[in-house]
C-alpha cells in the first residue's frame, strides 16, 4: 500500500488535523494492516506511551511490527477482531479502511467508542464511491460510505465530528476521504 501512496496520504491527514502529542499519550491502531496509519503517527510523533496494534491477522501484524521496527518504535501487538478485543481505553484510536468489512458498521464505531476515553480523537480513514473501488471490492468485497452517511453513524457511536480530510494526490484522493472526531 506504501507504493500506492497511502503512508503519505495518512501521513498528511495526520499531520493536517494532529495537534502535539502529550507525554503518555496511548494510541491504537484499529485493523492495523501493514501498519501505515501508526507508522504516519510516530513519524509525526515518536514512541507514544503505549502503541498498540489490532487485527485479526497475525501475518499482518507482523508487517505492522516490522514497519515500526525500522522506525525504532515498539508496540503491542492484539490479534483479535475489534468486537473482541479488551485493551482498555485510549487518547487515540486510528482506523484506515476498517468498518468497510463489518457487516454492522454501526456496531464497529460503537466498539471503537468503548476503547476511546472521554474526548479522546479517532483518525477515521474511510473508502468513498469512485468507480476505482470497483477494483478493490473484487479483491475485498468492502463497502464504501459517503460523507453524510459517517457523519451520523459517528454521531449515534458517540463521536462527533472535528474535521473532514480530502486526500490530495495519487489512488487515496479517489478512493478515501478522513474524518477527525473526538468521543463525547
Amino acid at each position: 500500500m506504501r507504493a500506492l501512496g497511502y503512508f503519505d496520504a495518512y501521513l498528511g491527514f495526520l499531520a493536517d488535523h494532529n495537534p502535539k502529542a502529550v507525554p503518555g499519550t496511548k494510541v491504537v491502531d484499529i485493523g492495523a494492516g501493514t501498519g501505515a496509519m501508526a507508522e504516519a503517527w510516530v513519524a509525526l510523533h515518536g514512541q507514544p506511551g503505549r502503541l498498540a496494534l489490532l487485527d485479526p491477522s497475525e501475518a499482518m501484524l507482523a508487517v505492522a511490527e516490522g514497519a515500526l521496527l525500522r522506525r525504532n518504535v515498539t508496540a503491542e501487538s492484539h490479534v483479535a477482531g475489534l468486537e473482541d478485543a479488551r485493551l482498555g481505553a485510549f487518547d487515540v484510536l486510528l482506523a484506515a479502511h476498517v468498518i468497510e468489512h463489518f457487516d454492522d458498521p454501526l456496531v464497529a464505531l460503537q466498539a471503537m467508542r468503548a476503547m476511546a476515553r472521554p474526548g479522546a480523537r479517532l483518525y477515521l480513514a474511510v473508502s468513498k464511491p469512485h468507480w476505482c473501488n470497483i477494483i478493490i471490492w473484487l479483491q475485498w468485497r468492502h463497502r464504501t460510505f459517503r460523507d453524510a452517511e459517517i457523519t451520523g453513524m459517528l454521531r449515534r457511536a458517540g463521536f462527533a465530528v472535528d474535521a473532514r480530510h480530502s486526500f490530495p494526490a495519487g489512488p487515496p484522493s479517489r478512493t478515501s476521504f478522513g474524518v477527525v472526531a473526538h468521543a463525547v
